[in-house]
Formats: C-alpha cells, structure tokens, sequence
C-alpha cells in the first residue's frame, strides 16, 4: 500500500452513528445523535431515566426503526451485522420464573446464528458451555434461572450474549442492583473481553463506574451533550447540562451515581421530526 493509500484509507469504527432521530408513537427519543467509536473500546452512556439509552441500543439493534439517519457496525450497515452484536437486557425485562437451566439461557444467544427453529448441536452446545465457563457460571449450568441471584443473572444473560462471539457487546444498566463484589466481577470480565477484542458500550448511572472501566463517555439527553474520555466530559458543567434540575447525586458504598429526580420532573416534551421524514 502507496503513502497516498494509507492517506486516503478511511478507519473502520466498531460503532458509527450519523444523525440518528429515533421515537415512539411520535414522541422523539433521540435527536440527531452522532458519534463515531473505535474498536476495542469501552463505551460508558450516562443520562436521566427517558434520555434515550436504551433507545440507542435498541436502534443499533434492529429492534427499534430509525426515523432518520445512519447506524454502522464495523464498516457495515447495522441491519447486516446483527450476528456480530450481543446485547445484555436490563434485568428487569426478563422473565425470571420461566422454568429453564442456566445452560437453556445461554445457548439461546446461538439462535441468532441457527435460527429459533433450527436444532442446536454440539458446537452450539460448546460454545455456550465456554460462555458460561468465561463469566464463572459452568458450575451452577444445570440451576433453573429464577434460583440465582441477581449477579448471578446477570452474568447468565452475559454468557448468553457472549455464546454467538459478538465483536460489540451492548448492555443496558449492567450494574444497577448488583452490590459491590457482583460489580468488581463484571468488571473483570469486561477487561477481559476488552483485551481479547470485545467492543462495549453500556448504559450506567454509575458515574463511578464509568470513570473506572470506560475509555469514552457519551452524556445524553434526547441529544448529544458530550462525548470523549472520562476526564474531559465528566465535570460539573456537563452533568448539569445532562441532567439538568433532575440530577440527584447519591453516593453508596464510596461510588457515585447519578439518579433523576422527579420531585420536579418537567413533563415529556413535545415531539420534534426532522423534515421531510415522518417515523412509521
């Protein structure tokens, strides 16, 4: 490759979003966001309840229809690198008393890859097995689901994302609930899939966590306020002007997290399209 090549050659990111407008029943989640994030990186999203995190997720996912705008992965569209992204529900979207085992759990993240009506076979069985074994849950792998703890599900739900060997790894309030050593454990493990190549992006109000683990912040409310490393965008000025009169600042166990107050919570704003398009 010429000079000139290695100029002109553009940089794939893990994750690039070009102006992206995303709602609900007219009503504007997220307003013309743009950020681009290098590979192998650890991505913390912080902002109030109803900012538009797991939105953001959920768009990159497929799951929710942009309005507007662009959402790459890994130099590709989204839409055609979905077997390539895991992603960690909040703990409270799931069915925790659906009687199924722990390795039922995790080799449900192969389905992306074999389809739900497709039987499973002994790599999938594996590879699901190597999952539950990276976050330390092989040995609890015949345990119906509702019988663990929360950190224990939680890291279930990680071994199911991890089972497909995603190369971006979304998760959505990963540490909320989780008490201090559940959180240094998931921690580890994030680390870990960092150094083996693992792109993360979590949403947190953790801001303690984030100052921690993540090498990029995004503080979002409906828009963009600030994106860059912890120590540039995780001052006063910006977490007033993300969380604005609902910030509310408790700090437990020596960590800090930032909550919404709604003694004075305004109500939604008005729903703002971009023209020409109109969401579905």
């Amino acid at each position: 490759m010429t000079s000139t090549e290695q100029m002109t050659e553009q940089a794939t990111y893990a994750l690039e979003i070009e102006g992206l407008w995303a709602g609900y029943d007219r009503v504007t989640a997220l307003e013309d966001v743009s950020f681009q994030l290098a590979e192998q990186q650890i991505l913390g999203i912080i902002g109030p309840n109803g900012s538009g995190k797991s939105t953001l997720m959920k768009a990159v996912l497929g799951l929710v229809k942009p309005w507007r705008g662009r959402i790459s992965v890994l130099g590709q569209p989204a839409e055609q690198q979905r077997r390539r992204v895991g992603y960690v529900p909040q703990i409270e979207q799931v069915d925790w008393d659906f009687p199924v085992s722990v390795s039922d759990v995790a080799l449900m993240g192969r389905y992306a890859r074999r389809g739900l009506l497709r039987r499973t076979n002994k790599e999938d069985r594996e590879l699901a097995g190597a999952a539950l074994e990276k976050v330390g849950m092989y040995p609890f792998r015949q345990r119906l689901i509702g019988e663990l703890s929360g950190g224990q599900r939680r890291r279930v739900l990680l071994a199911r994302a991890l089972a497909n060997g995603p190369q971006l790894l979304l998760m959505d309030e990963p540490m909320a609930g989780l008490d201090a050593r559940a959180q240094h454990r998931l921690l580890d493990t994030m680390d870990q899939l960092q150094s083996e190549g693992t792109t993360i992006v979590l949403s947190t109000h953790d801001l303690s966590c984030v100052s921690v683990c993540a090498g990029q912040v995004a503080c979002l409310n409906r828009r963009l306020i600030a994106f860059g490393e912890p120590s540039q965008v995780l001052t006063e000025e910006v977490l007033n002007q993300t969380f604005g009169t609902h910030l509310l600042m408790v700090h437990m166990d020596g960590q800090a997290y930032a909550y919404e107050h709604h003694a004075h919570q305004d109500p939604p704003a008005p729903a703002i399209q971009p023209e020409p398009l109109q969401p579905d």
